[in-house]
This record gives structure tokens, C-alpha cells and sequence, in this order.
């Protein structure tokens, strides 16, 4: 779900500049690996790096074919017109996870290691009945924006199209959660010469501004 928007600009972009046309079906990544790895049909596959990794083992991802393209950080998000707290540094952060009423993530890897930071902080039991996980495919930040929610951790390219809320800003450096996206040929791909010269598009140098505009970096 978080490369839905600069994968439809990026394809778009294809497009225009081959002919060839390709339609994207954006879900949670656990289910595009549950449908991709029980052998429905798709031409590329883009998942988390180490999703795209599980799915070659298992033979539902051509070995080799593995296109690292974007990395994705993590931001903060509050109700619009909410009070913004301090996110500056790892400390503040914690303090404002500690003051909120109640805390949204993922079901993706972002989601899994703001756990892990949680634990390494030793505040896991303390916020734990604060804590929502967002369903999968639901945008943590339409959590935020009901008012659901008083805090939102989600990758930025996720919370940057959703209105009704204020993006605090990205996480501080000495805890940014860094999520490399990555692509690769289905095994049940019909066409896998032509899969693969639109993950070459995805990692060249021509994709990066679509990256930067949706609150990514090239990988």
C-alpha cells in the first residue's frame, strides 16, 4: 500500500514513454503474499525486500530477479488542527508516545519495528492497551483523522494524500525506520521479458523525482 501512488505515477510515466500498459492492484502486503506466493497470476510483485526475499525461496518470485527501487521512512501524524508534539529527538518521541491516549500503526514492517523500538524503550506493557493496529490496507492515518486515534506512525508516502490530518514530521534519525521496497518477476508471469524492463524503469534514474514527490528516496 505505501508505493500505490508513486507506482500509478510511475506507471503512468511507462507508459507514455513505451506503449506498454499495466494495471496495478494495490493491498496489504500480507495478503499480496499470501495471493502471489498461492499462485494467482501477476506479472511483478512489489513488497518489502525481505517479503520479495521469502516469496523467491518459496519459488513464487523468479531468484534473480529482485530490483531494490525505493526506500521509505517513517513519519508522525496528528488530527488537523490537534496540538503538535515535540518529535525531535528519540527522547521527545518517547515522551509523546507516552502522553498519548492512544497510539496507530501498521501491519507492515514499519508497524513491526515500531514494536520492537517500543520494547528496546521498556514501555511495551505501558502503552500496550493504548496501541491500534491498523486493519490491513486501512491507512493508519484515516485512523487519525476520525479522531480514532491521537498519534500515527505510518511510512510518509502513506500519510501524505490523507486529508483531515497534520503530518508532525518524520521520524528523528536515531530511530527512522527505513523500509527498502523492492520488485521482482511473478513465476507466473507470461511475460517476464517485459516485467523486467519495467522494474529497470522503476530503479533508473528517470523515477526519481516521482519518488521524491511522494515522500520517498531511490533506494
Amino acid at each position: 500500500m505505501a508505493t500505490r501512488q508513486v507506482l500509478a505515477e510511475l506507471l503512468a510515466a511507462y507508459e507514455q514513454q513505451t506503449g506498454q500498459r499495466a494495471a496495478i492492484e494495490a493491498v496489504g502486503g500480507v495478503d499480496a503474499a499470501k495471493r502471489v506466493q498461492a499462485g494467482e497470476a501477476f506479472d511483478v510483485v512489489v513488497l518489502a525486500s525481505d517479503a520479495i526475499d521469502k516469496l523467491i525461496a518459496a519459488g513464487a518470485v523468479v531468484a534473480g530477479s529482485r530490483t531494490d527501487w525505493v526506500r521509505s521512512g517513517v513519519a508522525v501524524a496528528v488530527r488537523a488542527g490537534a496540538p503538535l508534539p515535540d518529535i525531535g529527538s528519540e527522547d521527545a518521541v518517547r515522551s509523546a508516545v507516552l502522553a498519548a491516549r492512544s497510539i496507530s500503526y501498521s501491519t507492515g514492517p514499519s508497524g513491526v519495528a515500531l514494536a520492537k523500538l517500543f520494547e528496546r524503550w521498556g514501555i511495551a506493557d505501558q502503552v500496550a492497551g493504548r496501541m491500534v493496529q491498523a486493519p490491513p490496507g486501512v491507512p493508519v492515518g484515516s485512523l487519525v483523522a476520525r479522531g480514532d486515534v491521537e498519534l500515527g506512525f505510518q511510512q510518509l508516502s502513506e500519510l501524505l494524500h490523507v486529508e483531515g490530518i497534520t503530518i508532525v514530521g518524520p521520524l528523528p534519525p536515531a530511530i527512522q525506520i527505513t523500509t527498502i521496497f523492492s520488485s521482482g518477476v511473478a513465476a507466473s508471469s507470461q511475460q517476464p521479458e517485459a516485467a523486467k524492463a519495467l522494474l529497470d524503469f522503476f530503479a533508473s534514474p528517470a523515477a526519481a523525482e516521482a519518488k521524491q514527490r511522494q515522500g520517498m528516496d531511490p533506494a
